[in-house]
């Protein structure tokens, strides 16, 4: 493997920690996306609905179009997923009080429960691989990640029009 510099591929000039966090962002997206393909059990085919009720449970019942638009997710993808939930047990349909002939995707107590073993497992996952960290690089990984995060978030085309409806959990942005 030669060691040779990348040619310029047509950046603009910047930082080079820019430059390295730009390497590292798909590095990150195609580990999350392996993790998100590994069986979990026999519920393995509807983990990707599972992820559905994090917001649902932050932001209160929504209209299935509001919950494709907030996660700026494909409305039949969303639908899909909807679907399997609805069929769990985990999410049900309410009458929109605004609108009757609308309605708002609620999340069952079998929902809950679903959501709280996903939360489960995810933070039991990231306990085994940061077991070596000291608290303080785990304290500015969490801190600047969530910075990230939000900052990535505010930059998406309608992010504005998103903002009212969505809570940052960054401790930061809350002082602000």
């Amino acid at each position: 493997m030669s060691s040779t510099p990348r040619p310029d591929v047509g950046t603009p000039a910047g930082r080079p920690q820019v430059e390295a966090l730009s390497e590292q962002l798909p590095r990150f997206m195609r580990l999350v996306h392996a993790l998100k393909s590994q069986p979990a059990g026999p519920e393995s085919r509807d983990r990707a609905a599972l992820v559905l009720l994090f917001p649902l449970v932050r932001q209160g019942p929504l209209r299935q179009g509001a919950l494709a638009e907030l996660l700026h997710a494909d409305p039949s993808t969303i639908s899909r997923h909807v679907a399997v939930l609805v069929e769990r047990g985990l999410v049900r349909r309410v009458a929109d009080e605004s609108d009757g002939r609308a309605s708002r995707l609620v999340v069952t107590d079998a929902g809950r429960a679903a959501l709280d073993a996903l939360h489960a497992e995810r933070t039991a996952h990231l306990e085994r691989v940061t077991a070596h960290w000291d608290d303080a690089d785990l304290a500015s990984l969490t801190f600047l990640f969530g910075r990230l995060i939000d900052d990535i978030a505010a930059d998406l085309p309608g992010a504005a029009e998103h903002a009212a409806g969505t809570a940052s959990t960054h401790p930061a942005r809350e002082n602000r």
